[in-house]
């Protein structure tokens, strides 16, 4: 996030798209519905499903799925037209307007009507409540990021923010709102195939060079490696032999999963590490068990930036261990010997080191309560606002985005779209939540949430068994009629293992994040047999 979570309701007007807040966030959503109701916020919403944070909004648009560039381009064409725009954010602290301002032309409200399916009125509607604002805050989350043109979504709000001059500013900014714990944390600590901590490119040579002497080796490859969704085909292919999977559960989480399931299956070696016996975990070669978060000392980074002490609360069942043990004890019977790393602090000593943004942050300082990076001294008292006075690069960059469909559209034999998603009481793969009898009598098995009208077409009751098939694959799940659907899609969570909604899902690409279009594929329904 470039702000933090308590200046939502410091914002005039807050746009949330591609989040069901109330269900993926509930304690962040208490911000949002507070600010509306006792600070006099407006919150638009846009939003393929009329989902709860909806009750909330001043205005809701529901777009076509993979619509967003265009509608966000549409929002811009208005304000740009109606000379609502900040012209002295723009031209005092940004470049490549007038490229973005040919592009987004042709966005009319009633040419964006076509395409994402939103009322041109109000398109113009909420054009104007955005620019109007003193204080615009944009919070999002998958279903933003999780197409085709994941990026492109995320630099055409990061556009639409600067139009209206609301970076650098409280209440203002653009927030992604993390999907898992310590996400931030695990990016931030090199967690991707092309950069070291703090976004540090692998192939830097400055960056190489100052990992080595820290880190007391030589030949460090400068080589960048692969995104996850690279890694699957491969081990398909043969290509890659072995797999070490740390906290994750792919055989539930990715897409396409028979084809997932079978690139596994050509692996000769898989090893999986984590606090239960996961799907993915029951077809490894070795699994090793670790703790898990009350069962061990760190530090969280969480979606605003804010790191965190984690502290032991119990001790760990049986042989389970530290993640950072179990890494170093691998790497020690490897032959890298070293006894540098004790403990969880001076751990955190090394990360200091060699990761610029949280070089002031020490133990002692974050005691009681956590800083923001980027805090690059121990007198820095941390940023928990980004891009104030100018942005790290000088000037803050319009991209000039074009609309591109979804990678699959429907038809005939396939006349549904499907969007995927969670629900309150579960979390990812159900790797926790459902082994906890409460939350299963909540919520205990996959459903396909399905508009009146389309289950009167197909000839559906609610609550009937299903079969929903895509060109991947096909599960069984019981229908749900629901007016949070939109006719023409339906909705299945992900959570559930014996009703994977992966095994329907696109592994078409982002060509740039590799983040596969798990919000968008065609499938059709039909009686289960």
């Amino acid at each position: 996030m470039t702000n933090t979570i308590a200046d939502i309701e410091e914002a005039d007007v807050i746009l949330i798209t591609g989040s069901n807040t109330t269900e993926n966030h509930p304690v962040l959503s208490s911000f949002v519905k507070r600010a509306v109701k006792f600070r006099g916020a407006k919150l638009i919403l846009v939003d393929p499903r009329r989902i709860k944070i909806a009750a909330y909004a001043h205005q809701w648009l529901r777009q076509n799925l993979g619509a967003d560039v265009a509608w966000i381009n549409g929002m811009m064409n208005v304000i740009i037209e109606e000379d609502l725009y900040d012209k002295t954010f723009v031209a005092e602290r940004t470049e490549g307007f007038e490229e973005m301002k040919k592009v987004v032309e042709k966005f009319t409200p009633e040419y964006v009507e076509g395409i994402s399916g939103i009322p041109a009125q109000q398109i113009i509607d909420a054009a104007r409540m955005y620019a109007a604002a003193e204080k615009g805050t944009i919070l999002y989350c998958m279903g933003i990021t999780q197409h085709i043109t994941g990026t492109d979504n995320v630099k055409s709000l990061a556009n639409l923010a600067m139009l209206c001059g609301n970076m650098g500013i409280r209440g203002g900014g653009v927030n992604p709102l993390r999907g898992q714990n310590n996400v931030q944390g695990a990016c931030d600590m090199g967690g991707l195939p092309n950069v070291f901590t703090a976004y540090q490119p692998v192939n830097n040579p400055d960056a190489v060079k100052k990992m080595e002497q820290n880190w007391g080796v030589s030949g460090i490859s400068d080589k960048v490696g692969l995104k996850v969704t690279e890694m699957i085909p491969k081990a398909h292919s043969g290509e890659l032999k072995a797999l070490y999977i740390i906290g994750e559960n792919p055989l539930v989480s990715d897409p396409d999963l028979n084809h997932a399931e079978a690139s596994f299956k050509h692996l000769d070696f898989l090893v999986v590490q984590d606090i239960f016996m996961t799907e993915t975990a029951q077809l490894a070669d070795v699994v090793l068990p670790s703790a898990c978060f009350a069962e061990k000392e760190g530090t969280f980074s969480n979606t605003e930036r804010r790191v965190q002490r984690v502290r032991k609360a119990v001790e760990p069942p049986g042989e389970a261990k530290d993640d950072w043990w179990i890494t170093w004890e691998i790497a020690r019977r490897m032959g890298h010997e070293t006894d540098q790393y004790t403990d969880s602090q001076k751990i955190f000593e090394e990360i200091r080191k060699v990761t610029p943004s949280y070089a002031g942050i020490t133990y002692e300082r974050i005691e009681v309560e956590g800083l923001h990076w980027p805090c690059p001294t121990t007198e820095h008292p941390g940023t928990p606002i980004l891009h104030i006075g100018q942005f790290p690069k000088g000037r803050g960059t319009f991209h000039a985005i074009d609309y591109i469909q979804p990678a699959e559209q429907t038809d005939d034999e396939y006349p549904l779209y499907l969007t995927t998603g969670r629900v309150l009481y579960q979390y990812h793969t159900g790797t926790m939540t459902r082994k906890t009898q409460g939350l299963n009598e909540r919520e205990g098995e996959s459903f396909v949430e399905i508009t009146p009208r389309d289950a009167d077409r197909l000839k559906i009751e609610d609550g009937a068994m299903v079969e929903i098939s895509s060109r991947r694959g096909a599960i069984q799940a019981r229908i749900k009629i629901s007016d949070k659907a939109v006719d023409g899609t339906v909705f299945i969570p992900f959570h559930f293992a014996e009703a994977a909604a992966n095994r329907l899902t696109n592994a078409a690409l982002d060509p740039v994040s590799g983040i596969p279009e798990y919000k968008v594929c065609a499938v059709k329904v039909s009686a289960a047999a």
